[in-house]
């Protein structure tokens, strides 16, 4: 514990959702849910509109529709979040080489060790004006916490929420949590929380009155210390500047338990892909890759293979998972799939069966070794985030190839009329741009049809239109800034 309250929290507030509003006029001031639309997606964030309703995160999204049915949902546009991200964290680090982030929207910061605060008085003034430069740069609000540990800094930014900044001076800790929940406590989850309920424990207060020994019996050993010290308010942890990544994966729920094996294994495929982007991203290699596949019945399996070195090779990771998959029963239907690379290392370790593979010629081993190579990158986009064009990707089946082949040498066999471009898909929230309109928002789509909204940060509320989904002059867009240029015009 320090003597003065120079470790800072901040959590920006209800931040994917506030990032929506702040870059759609129309819906500021209005309930707004962010997460998985399918049927069954999560919440992710849920604005203080849509919190009145009772809507939280990690709430089932059917559930968020049944008690909030006006509500405006979204996908999430994490590339947005993140570029907001990376703006707020620079700010952090311009006031202390000790930046400890959590999430995108969340951080420790040692105020003492930038040399910016030594006292209450230059704390305090230290996160007001935090406050201000996070709004001038990005048009959101986020609530502080200081205090003289990082435990007291997070509640303290909690019960600041929204928009707020508190200060807990150093003294005042035990007074100050006495009355608040159990909850309130970091790692206080509803299961403990309720263990401790049904043990007439419901306050700070109590929990501290309780005892470390009566604590550590209800609890067990470190559960129980730990609990005994943060009721007295007792942290001495400090803000570490570097967290290594401990693994990179990603995972997708399907709205409609998967029970065909060719599919199955194709989503494998492709999440493998992204797992590597993400692991490129990232800077790292990895030695462990993990699959995991929760079946219909909820059980969930986990299945790892280790390489002889790291990599980050695209078509490795590919091949590992897809053997991991042979050993999975998937029968029944599954309902989520995973990949992940565990062991990272910021190195990598080539693997020369692989490569002497790579280097032979297409087609000398009796297949088409282009035929599907770069994964089903195309698929993602489409699939997943609603915004791909779904023109097929331009990949050219075998049978095509062999009558354009046939073609060339004159034969006079009848040609074979494509099939017909699959209808595109657009998802709530993803960004568009129109030829004539200019920037603006997909509201829904449906029986063949688009609504957009024409409007971007800084504007006011813009009009809708509607527009046949395979429109040519509407096209999927990047995300325009929150704050800065934001006044584009019509073309």
């Amino acid at each position: 514990m320090r003597a003065a309250p120079t470790i800072l929290h901040l959590d920006m507030d209800a931040f994917y959702a506030s990032v929506e509003q702040a870059s759609k006029p129309s819906l500021r001031g209005k309930a707004v849910i962010v997460g998985g639309l399918g049927p069954r997606g999560v919440v992710a964030t849920a604005s203080y509109e849509a919190r009145r309703f009772g809507v939280h995160s990690a709430m089932p999204m059917g559930q968020a529709r049944r008690l909030c049915p006006n509500g405006a949902y979204l996908i999430p546009r994490f590339s947005l979040y993140r570029q907001v991200s990376d703006v707020v964290m620079a700010l952090l680090r311009e006031l202390s080489p000790l930046v400890e982030p959590l999430s995108l929207d969340e951080a420790f910061v040692d105020l003492e060790a930038g040399g910016v605060a030594f006292d209450s008085r230059g704390a305090r003034e230290t996160g007001e004006r935090l406050r201000a430069d996070i709004r001038a740069a990005t048009g959101l609000s986020g609530s502080v916490g200081l205090a003289g540990s990082k435990m007291l800094a997070k509640v303290a930014s909690e019960e600041a929420k929204p928009a707020g900044l508190l200060l807990i001076e150093p003294g005042t800790e035990r007074e100050l949590l006495a009355p608040m929940s159990v909850r309130t406590l970091p790692g206080v989850g509803p299961a403990t929380g309720e263990h401790l309920r049904r043990a007439g424990i419901t306050t700070v207060g109590e929990l501290a009155e309780a005892g470390e020994d009566e604590l550590v019996r209800m609890v067990g050993r470190s559960a129980g210390a730990g609990l005994y010290r943060m009721a007295l308010g007792l942290d001495d942890r400090p803000v570490v500047a570097e967290r290594d990544a401990k693994s990179v994966s990603v995972e997708d729920t399907f709205d409609v338990d998967l029970h065909d094996r060719v599919r199955i294994r194709g989503e494998v495929q492709r999440l493998a892909d992204r797992c590597v982007r993400r692991l490129r991203d990232s800077g790292h290699s990895g030695r462990t890759i993990v699959l995991k596949v929760r079946r219909y019945d909820f059980s969930t399996l986990t299945r790892s293979e280790t390489l002889r070195g790291p990599t980050d090779d695209p078509a490795v990771v590919r091949e590992a998972a897809a053997r991991l998959l042979e050993g999975v029963d998937t029968t029944g239907g599954v309902r989520l799939l995973g990949v992940g690379v565990s062991g990272l290392a910021d190195y990598t370790q080539e693997d020369l069966f692989a490569q002497s593979l790579a280097a032979e010629p297409d087609g000398a081993d009796g297949s088409d070794r282009t035929d599907g190579a770069d994964g089903t990158g195309g698929a993602d986009v489409a699939d997943r985030t609603g915004r791909g064009d779904g023109a097929g990707g331009g990949a050219v089946t075998s049978g095509a190839a062999e009558a354009e082949a046939e073609g060339a040498h004159g034969a006079a066999e009848p040609s074979v009329e494509p099939e017909p471009a699959p209808e595109r898909r657009w998802a709530a929230g993803s960004d568009v741009r129109h030829a004539v309109y200019g920037p603006g928002w997909v509201q829904g789509s449906g029986v063949g049809r688009v609504t957009v909204r024409f409007e971007q940060p800084g504007s006011e509320p813009g009009r809708v239109r509607t527009f046949r989904v395979d429109d040519p002059e509407l096209e999927p867009s990047d995300p325009l800034p929150l704050v800065g240029d934001g006044t584009e015009s019509r073309p």
